[in-house]
């Protein structure tokens, strides 16, 4: 067996009220995938930023090749051949792809200038070698966020990285998507990079990894080579406990229909939506990436105006012009995309909670800080969230707590409809079980819930009744009584099944 690429050893990290990363190691070896797998917060984050120069370790040594470096500053990780690749791409909407690709380390000419048609054509041959299919000349903004992900990992082969560090990489990626980059991970592989992939989603991990290491609580708990351990090992080892039964049971009743949406269409979204949720219910939305099932949930939110159709919700006709519209009729929306619809980055955790809610935490026109405290102080607890204080920059906290905010600001609003989008995307199993059980709360006290989901196991485990969707239109509601994925998967897609002769 070959030495590591790179060997971090005793890395500690501490901020004020947190001790993030506790004595951790980590071996990266030349031509494998190595899985770092973690609960949020367990200390991943802190992890990939320590290793790309981010953060500063307070103690412990990194060693690349066998020789002892320092990561000051990014700048010097990406030096140092070290590159990542995160959930959501790291580049400038502005520039064009090869721009992206060579920012910071541009061809030059004789002069010293920026070699633009070089650069240009360099960077078409990296693209063309992935069979990415992406022009050089566009701009970024004008891709999708598959592509992002390909011009991600051709600038990875452009500064000739040997460690790529790929951080949730397939969250919004269709399966085709999904497909592509396994390929691009295998051909990482044969140029010998050493790569670190972070993924809770235990079929992608079993599929590209060779090699795995878990956190827990800041610590490292276990390592080892994939195909000699099983997935429950390593789920015992993420969580400190056995994980049998991962979806709640649910024993509550439906009531009355509380929203009912009847032909609502969009010129370019969706045609002919109708669909009703009643009290005490979840209803899942099941469909491929495409078929529209986000689009359709902003304009119950009214974030976007259908050109057709009607709600009504609780007997009553609503047509709400804005999302305030609706959050005061009592439709509240947690969005897919939480970093950038969700939450005020920069802003503490309490401040994100009360925002909808300023009307309880004031008086007289002047905001009571001890009462948005208390506010958020409530719905926070219910939800387990794991941060040092409610003062804390919501933009510092894990993608499964950051989820947590987003939920608990518009609890606090009391609202009669709560619609979740991907609620347990990129969260790990702990932070999902937390989310799971919470639903199952939430309707047995009356509300109801609309949930949109891409993970099977998640739709069929925790909804009462399946909308399933394919290219902006309803194909079929189903009552989830003992429903098999593959019926969901065959009408999401369009199969018809052969009928026997």
């Amino acid at each position: 067996m070959s030495d590591p690429i790179l060997t971090l050893s005793g890395i500690s990290k501490s901020f004020p009220g947190v001790r993030a990363l506790n004595d951790v190691s980590l071996e990266l070896y030349p031509g494998q995938v190595t899985a770092l797998i973690g609960e949020n917060g367990a200390g991943k984050s802190t992890l990939v930023k320590t290793m790309t120069g981010i953060y500063q370790p307070d103690a412990g040594e990194i060693r690349i090749g066998g020789q002892l470096i320092s990561l000051p500053t990014a700048h010097s990780a990406s030096a140092a051949g070290i590159t990542a690749i995160h959930q959501e791409t790291v580049l400038f909407d502005e520039l064009s792809v090869a721009e992206n690709i060579y920012l910071g380390h541009a061809p030059r000419n004789r002069f010293g200038m920026i070699d633009w048609r070089k650069m240009r054509w360099e960077a078409g041959a990296t693209l063309q070698s992935m069979a990415a299919g992406i022009d050089p000349d566009i701009k970024l903004k004008e891709l999708g966020i598959a592509k992002k992900h390909l011009v991600a990992v051709a600038r990875a082969l452009s500064i000739d990285a040997r460690i790529v560090i790929m951080d949730e990489p397939t969250a919004a990626l269709s399966q085709k998507e999904i497909e592509e980059l396994y390929v691009l991970i295998e051909l990482l592989k044969q140029d010998g990079k050493a790569i670190l992939f972070i993924s809770h989603k235990f079929d992608e991990i079993y599929r590209i990894a060779d090699r795995f290491t878990v956190f827990r609580d800041g610590e490292q708990v276990g390592k080892g080579l994939i195909r000699d351990t099983s997935q429950s090992q390593i789920v015992q080892m993420m969580v400190g406990r056995a994980v049998d039964q991962i979806f709640p049971e649910r024993r509550a009743e439906r009531g009355e229909v509380v929203l009912e949406a009847k032909g609502l269409s969009h010129p370019t979204e969706f045609e002919d939506i109708s669909f009703s949720v009643r009290k005490g219910e979840i209803l899942g939305f099941y469909g491929l990436v495409g078929a529209g099932r986000s689009e359709v949930m902003q304009a119950v939110f009214g974030m976007t105006q259908p050109s057709a159709g009607s709600l009504v919700l609780n007997g009553k006709p609503l047509a709400p012009r804005s999302a305030a519209d609706a959050v005061d009729a009592g439709i509240v929306y947690v969005p897919e995309e939480r970093g950038k619809q969700g939450v005020i980055t920069g802003e503490p955790i309490f401040k994100n909670v009360s925002l909808p809610s300023l009307r309880k935490t004031s008086k007289s026109g002047f905001l009571r800080l001890a009462e948005e405290y208390a506010l958020a102080r409530t719905y926070t607890e219910r939800l387990d969230l794991r941060a040092s204080s409610l003062s804390q920059d919501v933009s510092t906290l894990s993608g499964g707590n950051q989820q947590k905010v987003v939920i608990a600001k518009w609890l606090a609003t009391l609202p009669k409809v709560i619609i979740l989008d991907e609620p347990t995307k990129g969260i790990d199993i702990g932070s999902k079980a937390a989310v799971h059980q919470f639903m199952s709360e939430l309707v047995a006290e009356g509300l109801s819930v609309i949930m949109v989901s891409s993970e099977l196991p998640e739709v069929l485990g925790m909804s009462d009744r399946i909308v399933v969707m394919r290219e902006g239109r309803v194909v079929q509601t189903l009552e989830n009584n003992a429903l098999q994925p593959e019926t969901l998967v065959r009408l999401a897609a369009g199969i018809i099944e052969e009928q026997a002769a």
